[in-house]
């Protein structure tokens, strides 16, 4: 936009120079005197305008200029970037339960609008609106994100303040899984861990340097889809080796870096989803995950130990692992892979879930159509004895970003 305003502003005054009334200027070589006609011993100068019919003329095209615009942009920063991001979809699914409920639905999965606010290079604040279908199966928004960004309040160290990004799951799916768009990761996916979501109130200092990098975090704890009660926090973590030495970059599908991470979440009070007796659950868990890339593949890998909680009435108890894959063969496509298996733990605390299991593949292909979207078409297909769920999923989706 920024490109289109200055074109037709520069083109502005091109065209107010060319109808200005002009007078050529000549100057005599002997004495220096200007004459406004041409004689002997006199030097053409060139073309000049009146200043004030010059502006005049040029308030004329700038205001028509602003009504071609339409509304003006105001705002108590230097900086405002706008950006969206939009899962589009459609799901067949081919339910291999006892009830044998087969669907088919076109889907809007995600339709994120954002605002960052700059009043300086580095520091913002912002928001992230997102639509979901209610209870009553209306669409309606809710606030998503709504944070402050300072950086290096410590050294090599920014924060988050507000409704921000938990500790782990944004990192996960910039470097090891980059396909939210047809599953959450492993540690949020309804039919792998199912343990926490990605983003709550709180605060998270975020540390970057070459070959370390962190996230440490408190946080209400019960994220920004449940209600917090009592005192208690949540104590959440991420430490990563960026073995490689890119623990400072914004890394792409098209660089190399290799990185080994320990995470991990505290809670002893939390009321989003209650034990098995309906009180508070804990919430204690950690994971280990690591993640090769490079421009032809990316594997990656993570063990999660939850077995000291009671979260989700005991669905939350238990241990687990996912390995995910990509293959890059030509430019623009990729074909991608993931298994997640977890395992609830047979004691009193899990409740009715003792010992059951959940495993689940994806398997797909992605195209990237251009730099905003990308074309992915997957296969789904788990077995999940906790939730009571077993199907096929067959799977398109458009995801855009701008």
């Amino acid at each position: 936009m920024r490109k289109t305003i200055l074109s037709a502003v520069a083109a502005s005054m091109v065209a107010s120079t060319l109808s200005a009334g002009a007078i050529t200027l000549y100057q005599d070589k002997n004495t220096g005197a200007i004459y406004t006609k041409p004689g002997e011993n006199r030097v053409e100068l060139g073309d000049f305008v009146s200043a004030k019919e010059q502006y005049v003329e040029d308030q004329i095209k700038y205001s028509k200029i602003d009504k071609k615009l339409g509304v003006k942009v105001k705002a108590k920063v230097p900086v405002l970037k706008f950006s969206g991001k939009h899962y589009l979809g459609y799901t067949y699914t081919d339910d291999k339960t006892d009830a044998n409920q087969d669907s088919s639905t076109f889907e809007t999965r995600r339709n994120y609008f954002q605002v960052k606010a700059y009043w300086n290079k580095h520091d913002y604040i912002r928001i992230t609106l997102d639509t979901y279908q209610n209870i009553e199966n209306d669409w309606a928004v809710r606030l998503k994100y709504a944070y402050i960004f300072l950086s290096d309040v410590l050294p090599n160290t920014g924060v988050e303040f507000g409704q921000s990004h938990r500790s782990w799951i944004d990192w996960e799916e910039h470097h090891g899984w980059w396909y939210r768009s047809i599953s959450k990761t492993f540690i949020e996916d309804k039919h792998a861990a199912d343990l926490t979501n990605s983003a709550d109130i709180g605060v998270n200092f975020k540390t970057k340097t070459p070959y370390f990098s962190s996230e440490l975090g408190v946080y209400n704890g019960e994220g920004y889809h449940g209600k917090h009660e009592g005192t208690e926090m949540s104590y959440e973590w991420r430490l990563t080796a960026n073995i490689l030495g890119t623990g400072k970059k914004k890394v792409h599908m098209d660089d190399e870096y290799f990185d080994i991470s320990f995470t991990g979440q505290y809670n002893l009070d939390n009321y989003y989803k209650l034990d098995a007796n309906g009180n508070p659950s804990k919430k204690k868990w950690w994971g280990v995950h690591a993640v090769y890339n490079q421009p032809k593949f990316l594997i990656a890998g993570m063990y999660v130990d939850s077995s000291s909680s009671t979260y989700n009435s005991g669905k939350g108890r238990g241990t687990g692992y996912s390995f995910n894959g990509e293959f890059r063969p030509v430019e623009k496509w990729s074909i991608l892979g993931r298994y997640d298996y977890w395992k609830v733990e047979s004691d009193a605390e899990a409740g009715a879930y003792a010992g059951k299991e959940k495993d689940q593949y994806i398997i797909g292909a992605a195209y990237d159509y251009n730099k905003n979207v990308k074309f992915i078409g997957n296969i789904t297909s788990y077995d999940d004895k906790v939730n009571k769920a077993k199907a096929d999923n067959f799977m398109f989706t458009a995801e855009v970003h701008w």
